[in-house]
Parts: C-alpha cells; sequence; structure tokens
C-alpha cells in the first residue's frame, strides 16, 4: 500500500469552499483506498488530507483523472500553499486490508 498525509492551507476564508471541491472531485478514483479531508482544529485555514492507495501507480495514474484535474484547477487560486506532505507505507487499519 501507498500513503500520503498531507497539510494544505487554504487562502483566508476559503477552507471549506477548498474541502468541498476535493471531495466532490475525488469520488471515484481506481485504487484509493481511503482519501479523507480534515479540518485542523487549531488553525481554521489549514486541511489535512489522508490518502492510501493500493499501490504508487494507482496514485500516480489518478493525477490524469478528469475529474481530479478538473478538481485541481477549481482548488488552485484558493491554495495558498502545502505545508508538509509525508508518504507513509500503510499496514492495515479499521476499513483497510492488510498490507
Amino acid at each position: 500500500m501507498h500513503g500520503l498525509i498531507g497539510k494544505m492551507r487554504a487562502q483566508p476564508g476559503q477552507r471549506a469552499a477548498l474541502a468541498a471541491i476535493l471531495l466532490e472531485g475525488t469520488a471515484a478514483m481506481p485504487g484509493c483506498l481511503s482519501y479523507i479531508v480534515a479540518e485542523d482544529a487549531a488553525d481554521a485555514d489549514v486541511l489535512w488530507i489522508t490518502e492510501v492507495w493500493d499501490g504508487t501507480a494507482s496514485h500516480e495514474a489518478s493525477l490524469a483523472l478528469p475529474a481530479v484535474r478538473e478538481a485541481i484547477a477549481k482548488g488552485r487560486p484558493l491554495i495558498a500553499g502545502f505545508e508538509s506532505q509525508v508518504r507513509t507505507r500503510p499496514l492495515g487499519g479499521q476499513g483497510l486490508p492488510a498490507a
């Protein structure tokens, strides 16, 4: 499995709009086992995105999907920056197959 955890900063006051775009544009991604968009509890402009994929190739292929490309284009003006991204190797857990 392939995992990513990213911290994304929205333009001031645009977090909810950005979250909606991310959630709408990522509903059907082959190989995606989990895609979670969460609000930071302490910072009103930060989102955390946690992804689990069946492999790196599926994640890379998702970036070419029309819905994902559209979400990126719509969301880009609302993004102030990417503050961190961590690659992980999920071992399993609630809702995920064992590695």
